[in-house]
C-alpha cells in the first residue's frame, strides 16, 4: 500500500513564492509516518515549499488540517479526489469542525490519531473506510516514534522539534488546545523523549520542544527538566507565567539548557486577563515579579500579546511595545484576537452577533490578517493596523540593537549570535502576511464534494 502524507500551506499568490522561506519541520507529519505500518510506502510533500505531484501514483492520502490551512487543504483533496484517491483528514480542525471536514474527505479522524491510525490504514486496505473515526479519551504516549526520514532532501531550519507532552490544563477562553483536549494534558515517558534527543543530539544545536504548555504539571515538568541536565543541549518551549515563581523550577530551568521561554502575556490591562480566563497571569506579584526571576535566571522571553478584547483601545498599543521593549524581550508577537470554531471565545462572540463572516476561514472575502470579528474599542481596520504598527516598533533597527544589548540576550553566545538573525526573519515578516490569502488563489474548480 502507498500512503501520500500532506502538509499543506496557509495559501498561495499566483507567480510568487510562498510567504516565508523558512520553515520549520512539520512534526505532525512526522508523527504520522512513525504510527504507520513497516509494509506501507509512505511518501511525504510540503505544500509551503514544493510542487504537489498530484498524479503520482498513492493508495491514500492523509491531510492533516488547521484552521488557517482548511481552504487549501480542500483544495489539495479535490484534486486527489478527482483522481479517484481516497483521502483522510485529521488535526485541530478535523476536531473542531468534523462535519466541514467530512464534506471533502473519505475519512476525518477526530481527536489524536495513536489510537486509530493502525484500524484507518487496514480500513483503507480493505477499502472499507469509515467516514468518522472518533478518538476516545486521551490515548497513552508511550512509543512515540516520530519519521523524521520523511523530511529528507527538504530544506528546513537546523531546530530540532521534539514533543514532551500535549495539551494544558488550563482553560483559556481562545483557545483551541483546551477546546480539542478539554483542558488535560498527557506526557511521554521520560525514557523515550531522551532517546530521540540523543538521536537527533548531533545534527540539532537546538531543541524545541512543541508542547502546549511544558509547565503545565509543574512536578512532572521538574522530573522531565532533572533527567535532561546530563544530556548538555540548549532548548525552547512555551510555557505559562505562573512557573516563574518556583524557584526550584528556575534552577532546573536553567540546568537542564533552557535558553528561552514562549510566555502568553496577552495582555497589561486586568480586565482583559478576567474575560480570557488567564487570571493566574497576575498571581504572586503579577508580570514585574515573574520577569525579575526570569532575569535573574538568564532566561530569555518571547512574549505574546493579543488585541482586541473589550478592553482594548488605540491607547492600548503603544505601552504593550514599550514593556516588551523595556524588560528585553528577545522576540516578540502582537497579533488580533483570533476565534477559532467552537472555541469559547468564538461562541461568546457568535451569541453576540459580532461576528463578521460565517465561517472566515472559507470566505473569499477574508484575507491573512483581516479581523474576522467586531471590537468593541476600535474598528476591525484600526485593530488590524495598530498591530502592525506595533510590530514595526518591536522590530524596528533602534530597537533590535537595544534589545541586543540586553544582559539576558547577550549572556550566551549562540543565542546572541542568532539573535540579530532571528530578529531580523521577524523584521522581514512583520507585514508579509497581511491580506494574503487563505487557499491558492490561482486554484480552478469547485471543491469536491464527498458526500
Amino acid at each position: 500500500m502507498r500512503l501520500t502524507i500532506i502538509h499543506p500551506c496557509v495559501g498561495r499568490k499566483p507567480g510568487q513564492q510562498y510567504i516565508r522561506t523558512w520553515q520549520m519541520e512539520p512534526l505532525p507529519a512526522a508523527t504520522l509516518a512513525g504510527l504507520t505500518p513497516a509494509d506501507v510506502t509512505v511518501r511525504f510533500h510540503d505544500d509551503r515549499m514544493e510542487i504537489i505531484p498530484f498524479d503520482e501514483p498513492t493508495d491514500l492520502v492523509a491531510i492533516s488540517v488547521e484552521t488557517y490551512t482548511a481552504k487549501r487543504a480542500y483544495q489539495i483533496a479535490s484534486e486527489y479526489r478527482r483522481r479517484k484517491v481516497p483521502v483522510v483528514m485529521g488535526g485541530f480542525h478535523a476536531s473542531l469542525c468534523p462535519d466541514e471536514v467530512a464534506r471533502y474527505a473519505e475519512a476525518v479522524v477526530t481527536g489524536e490519531a495513536e489510537q486509530l491510525w493502525a484500524r484507518v490504514i487496514d480500513d483503507a486496505r480493505h477499502g472499507t473506510l469509515e467516514k468518522f473515526y472518533r478518538a476516545q479519551g486521551r490515548p497513552s504516549l508511550a512509543g512515540l516514534k516520530p519519521d523524521r526520514s520523511i523530511f529528507r532532501g527538504k530544506r528546513y531550519l537546523p531546530v530540532g522539534l521534539v514533543e514532551a507532552g500535549r495539551g494544558c490544563h488550563f482553560s483559556c477562553e481562545f483557545c483551541a488546545v483546551q477546546t480539542v483536549f478539554e483542558a488535560t494534558q498527557t506526557r511521554r515517558p521520560i525514557d523515550d523523549i531522551l532517546a530521540e534527543l540523543r538521536a537527533l543530539k548531533d545534527s540539532k544545536k537546538l531543541f524545541f520542544f512543541v508542547d502546549d504548555n511544558i509547565t503545565s504539571n509543574l512536578r512532572q515538568a521538574k522530573e522531565f527538566f532533572r533527567a535532561l541536565i546530563p544530556l548538555g543541549i540548549r532548548w525552547v518551549s512555551q510555557s505559562s507565567i505562573n512557573a516563574a515563581h518556583d524557584e526550584e523550577f528556575l534552577d532546573l530551568l536553567v540546568r537542564s539548557g533552557c535558553q528561552g521561554v514562549l510566555i502568553g502575556f496577552e495582555s497589561l490591562n486586568p480586565d482583559n486577563l478576567l474575560s480570557m480566563n488567564k487570571r493566574f497571569n497576575t498571581a504572586k506579584g503579577g508580570f514585574e515579579a515573574a520577569l525579575a526571576n526570569l532575569r535573574r535566571h538568564r532566561i530569555r522571553i518571547y512574549g505574546t500579546f493579543i488585541f482586541g478584547y473589550d478592553g482594548d483601545t488605540a491607547d492600548s498599543f503603544g505601552p504593550t511595545v514599550e514593556f516588551a521593549q523595556r524588560h528585553g524581550f528577545y522576540i516578540a508577537a502582537f497579533n488580533h484576537l483570533t476565534p477559532f470554531p467552537a472555541t469559547p471565545l468564538y461562541q461568546r462572540l457568535q451569541a453576540e452577533s459580532r461576528l463578521l463572516y460565517d465561517a472566515w476561514w472559507l470566505d473569499d472575502r477574508y484575507s491573512y490578517n483581516r479581523i474576522p470579528f467586531q471590537p468593541r474599542g476600535m474598528s476591525p481596520d484600526d485593530l488590524q493596523r495598530a498591530c502592525l504598527t506595533a510590530r514595526r516598533r518591536f522590530y524596528g533597527w533602534g530597537s533590535i540593537l537595544r534589545r541586543s544589548m540586553d544582559v539576558v540576550n547577550r549572556s550566551d553566545a549562540f543565542m546572541w549570535r542568532n539573535f540579530y538573525l532571528i530578529n531580523s526573519l521577524h523584521r522581514q515578516d512583520v507585514s508579509l502576511r497581511d491580506h494574503y490569502p487563505l487557499g491558492d488563489e490561482a486554484w480552478q474548480g469547485p471543491l469536491l464534494s464527498a458526500n
